[in-house]
Order: C-alpha cells, then structure tokens, then sequence
C-alpha cells in the first residue's frame, strides 16, 4: 500500500496539536482524518478505517486508553496500528497503555521531523508485518525462522525449540519491537486448552534465550514481551 493511500486518524482535545500534526501527516501524502475525544475517534474510525491511529491520552468525555480499549474489541480494529501521544511520563500510563493494545507511545512536545520518522518507520513496520504473515520463513536480522520445520537458523546453525517456545519466538518476531502482554501471548499460544500462569511464560522466554541468546527478546518491565530490533 502507497503512503498515499494510507489513513491516519488523530485525536486530541487540543485544537493547535490537531493542527500541528494534521499539516505534517498530509504533507507525507497521507489522508488525515481527526476527533477530540474518544467518543469521537471511535465514530470517525468506524466511517474511515484508519491505517494507524494517534490517540492523546488525557481527553475529555472518553480518553485515549479507554477508547483503544473499546476499539481493540472490535474486530475491524485488530490488527489496526494504535499510537498514544502523551506528555505524562509517570511509567503506569505506559504501562496501561500496553495492556490495552497500544502499539507505541509518542511524546510531547511534538517535534514534526522526529514524529514523521516515528508514523513512517511504524507504517513501514505494518508493512512489513503483513508481508511476514504470508511468508512460510521469516528473516529478521541474522535469524531464519521456518515455519514448516519448526527450526531457527542463524547462518549454518540450526537450532531446535520445542513447539511453544518456537511459536513464542515466531509470535514476538513476527511484530519485531511490539509489545507483547502477557495476557496476549497466553491468549495466541496456549489460547484456553490448559491452566497456565505468568510463571509459564517466564520459564519458555528463559529457555528460549539459552537457545537463542539474550539479545533478542526485551523485557518490558510490568507488562510483557518484544522481540527487540533497533
């Protein structure tokens, strides 16, 4: 998809921020749509389906965390990319951030080179994510993930992981630098087949760094997973 054709939904309760991010997006050559508060950003993405959406946090009437929420449980809404723009640094706001499906946090103030970087590499992210999706092998930096064989290759090694550690590593990688809550991973891995915990989760993330390095998958303390690429 051209960026051209992308849509991208933004939503604040500041008229001056609306303006300031809506003029650098469509000078990208996206198509920008916006709404000042949640209640609104959920009606205006039902009419558009946004390709991403910028949610500030703090909002009138229904704030962006509540409106990810609402949204995330909506299918039309799953794999949509949802960004908060936050000028709160307290570490909880992330934090449910995350757990309600966010994909990124962006910070004011808004410095437009440094927020176009930003919705650029994240829409080239989605782009790419998609791609993966299709793919029976995923390449992602010095690692080969087969699919088919259920095995990890970095170069001429192979390495061999037991069936719910190689579909933790293909779920993080397949989103690489996602956040992936515990909740999340229990739900796509062990769905609702058996009992399993927290302490679950830890001890495959462990034995999957003894096989594959600890380099890989980043701890986001209080929340959960990525598979970290810089």
């Amino acid at each position: 998809m051209s960026i051209a054709k992308q849509k991208i939904l933004v939503v604040d309760d500041e008229q001056d921020i609306l303006d300031l991010i809506a003029f650098n997006l469509k000078r990208e050559g996206y198509q920008v749509s916006t709404a000042s508060n949640g209640y609104e950003a959920i009606n205006v993405a039902k009419d558009i389906n946004p390709d991403l959406i910028i949610l500030d946090v703090m909002m009138p009437k229904m704030d962006g965390i509540e409106a990810c929420r609402v949204m995330r449980a909506m299918p039309e809404f799953k794999n949509t990319f949802m960004v908060f723009l936050t000028a709160r640094s307290e570490e909880y706001s992330e934090i449910a951030g995350f757990h309600v499906g966010a994909d990124d946090y962006i910070a004011k103030p808004i410095k437009p080179r440094a927020l176009m970087s930003r919705i650029n590499a994240i829409l080239r992210r989605n782009a790419s994510e998609e791609a993966a999706r299709s793919q029976d092998k995923l390449e992602i930096m010095d690692l080969v993930i087969d699919r088919d064989s259920f095995l990890v290759y970095r170069g001429e090694q192979k390495i061999v992981l037991a069936k719910k550690e190689f579909e933790l590593m293909y779920l993080l990688a397949s989103k690489p630098n996602k956040v992936f809550t515990r909740e999340q991973i229990l739900k796509s891995i062990w769905e609702d087949s058996v009992v399993v915990t927290n302490r679950t989760i830890d001890v495959h993330i462990r034995k999957l760094r003894e096989k594959i390095g600890e380099n890989y998958v980043t701890t986001v303390k209080g929340v959960g997973y990525k598979f970290d690429v810089a």
